[in-house]
């Protein structure tokens, strides 16, 4: 296998503006995360991914971008970024922007010129449909955050297309000249020096032709667009021609975020020859244990099926392709509380467990701000607490239809909205967990006295340094990087494991997902004292801590080991 620097990396997604907040307004800034490198640079990351900073209306905070040369004012200025910049790279972290270009804002001077009339130059930058023939919507597609994927626009009388907000028009990529204004904003940013880009929603900017309508799955109304639209007929030829015109041309990491892609779609995407992405984004596992209405009717679910998951991806992709290995991120709920169990019990052990399962897979592994010290979701008591658009939009949609009550709805809000993320990063246990002095857009978890990075950093024992032995054990061995996966005990309900093997190198590892101590039946080459304990979420000293009956451990609540042996 061909190494790669960001195969090896390890990255940290930043949410800028709940990351720290330098001049008490409230929102997290630039001069807030530079403020905070130190801290990053300690953990032991090498790339930033940097959500979007461009200017914007925040509609669908920063993701509907209105000039994207142009920092958005809470953030700072282009002067700002710049320092940040330079600052990270004397670190040696590297910075990966999000590039968000399946659709812009609304306020985009594109788009204001295009729906001004149908003769402007930029009115092919966006889809525009007229309505049918019997005055209905263009199509059925429903919109990801709520309501029609069509907005009219009464200037010119027709309909304009947005999988998102209304607020958040598609652009156009059957225009070659809009596909050059992307290639020129993307060369503008590399020219600066940032080092990647994470891509949103990538895999939707090619259409199908004709944009038929879609089935209706019962309990809905609008039609399932996504047959259409993810992984569309040009995709494949757009970004490879992105890759030819700019990516080609300078050492970076790319990561596609991919909503409804397969393993076999995947490998089209990060194929070695292929000329297009590093890795991608995939869904499936974030996806377990959604019920009819997805994330908002949450059932229970079963660790096999997250296994059956992981276990295709890490063979799917094991001689050409790369995985991005992620628990959460800005549009997921915290680790802890989705996969883990964030009770005062348990909290840190789980966190340890599921970091230990999630870094010793094949693939570059992601760390969501707050992640590394066990932050957990929210849980406030009103919907009017929450800032997030596709959040407010579904208790709208689904409590004011009946669909769902008001308690079912808080339920799932708590379990599994995206603001669960969101919520200001916890420094400290002064006041708003040190994130701000003064009010903080969105409320700080009240269990800030408790989990903060100050305390944290302190406590050697603490999520953060188990975090950072994770990520040195990375950077020695290269076997976590390039070992080769093979999953063992498949249909167990409550232990994930599975092996990596290198040359003379096998690493075994244990991950017990229960409150039950459980017994584990070693392989054979792991049994007996000629093994090394590389790393345990339980205060042990050596790998023959812990007696083996007949070759089997006991595995304690939320353990996880790691062995490893030379054969």
């Amino acid at each position: 296998m061909k190494h790669s620097w960001w195969k090896e990396a390890v990255i940290y997604q930043i949410y800028p503006r709940s990351f720290m907040d330098s001049d008490g307004d409230g929102v997290g800034d630039l001069q807030g995360i530079i403020m905070k490198l130190d801290y990053l640079k300690e953990l032991g990351i090498d790339v930033i991914w940097l959500s979007p900073v461009y200017q914007s209306p925040n509609d669908d905070n920063g993701y509907d971008i209105s000039n994207y040369r142009e920092i958005m004012n809470e953030f700072g200025t282009m002067e700002t970024f710049d320092r940040l910049l330079l600052e990270a790279h004397k670190r040696k972290i590297k910075i990966m922007m999000d590039l968000v270009v399946n659709h812009s804002s609304d306020e985009h001077p594109w788009f204001v010129e295009a729906r001004s009339s149908k003769d402007s130059p930029y009115r092919n930058y966006y889809i525009w449909r007229p309505a049918r023939e019997d005055g209905h919507l263009p199509n059925n597609w429903g919109s990801h955050f709520g309501g029609s994927v069509w907005e009219y626009e009464e200037t010119t009388g027709e309909y304009f297309l947005h999988l998102y907000s209304k607020k958040q028009p598609d652009f156009n990529w059957e225009n070659p000249s809009l596909r050059r204004e992307v290639y020129d904003i993307m060369t503008f940013w590399l020219d600066k020096g940032v080092d990647g880009f994470r891509m949103d929603v990538i895999n939707m900017i090619s259409k199908a032709e004709g944009l038929p309508d879609g089935e209706v799955y019962e309990g809905y109304a609008f039609g399932d667009g996504n047959p259409y639209y993810s992984n569309g007929p040009k995709i494949h030829e757009y970004l490879q021609e992105m890759n030819r015109e700019v990516l080609s041309k300078y050492d970076l990491i790319t990561v596609g975020e991919m909503p409804k892609v397969g393993v076999e779609q995947a490998k089209l995407y990060t194929g070695s020859d292929r000329g297009e992405l590093n890795m991608i984004f995939h869904f499936e596992h974030v996806t377990v244990g959604n019920g009819q209405f997805g994330r908002w009717s949450p059932v229970e679910w079963k660790l096999t099926e997250l296994k059956r998951i992981f276990s295709r991806w890490q063979y799917g992709l094991k001689e050409d392709g790369w995985n991005s290995l992620y628990w959460s991120n800005h549009d997921q709920p915290r680790a802890v509380s989705r996969f883990g169990d964030d009770s005062s019990e348990y909290r840190v052990l789980s966190a340890k467990m599921l970091a230990t399962c999630l870094h010793m897979l094949q693939g570059t592994p992601y760390i969501y701000q707050g992640e590394e010290l066990g932050m957990t979701n929210v849980g406030f008591a009103s919907v009017s607490d929450y800032r997030d658009i596709q959040t407010v939009n579904a208790y709208r949609d689904y409590v004011e239809a009946g669909t769902l009550t008001h308690e079912q709805m808080m339920d799932a809000i708590h379990q599994r909205s995206r603001d669960n993320g969101r919520t200001p990063m916890q420094w400290s246990d002064a006041g708003n967990a040190g994130f701000t002095s003064g009010v903080p857009w969105i409320a700080v978890n009240p269990n800030y006295k408790d989990i903060n990075a100050e305390r944290a950093m302190s406590d050697p024992d603490s999520v953060f340094h188990y975090y950072k032995k994770l990520i040195r054990l990375r950077k020695e061995h290269k076997i976590i990087v390039y070992g080769v996966f093979d999953i063992l005990l498949e249909e167990d309900e409550h232990i994930f494991a599975f092996t990596r093997s290198l040359g003379t190198e096998r690493l075994l590892v244990l991950c017990n997902f229960s409150r039950e101590t459980l017994p584990v039946k070693l392989p054979e080459e792991f049994q007996g004292s000629d093994k090394d304990l590389l790393i345990g979420n339980y205060q042990v000293h050596s790998a023959t801590d812990r007696p083996e009956d007949s070759g089997s451990l006991q595995l304690l609540p939320y353990e996880a080991r790691v062995y490893r042996v030379t054969v």
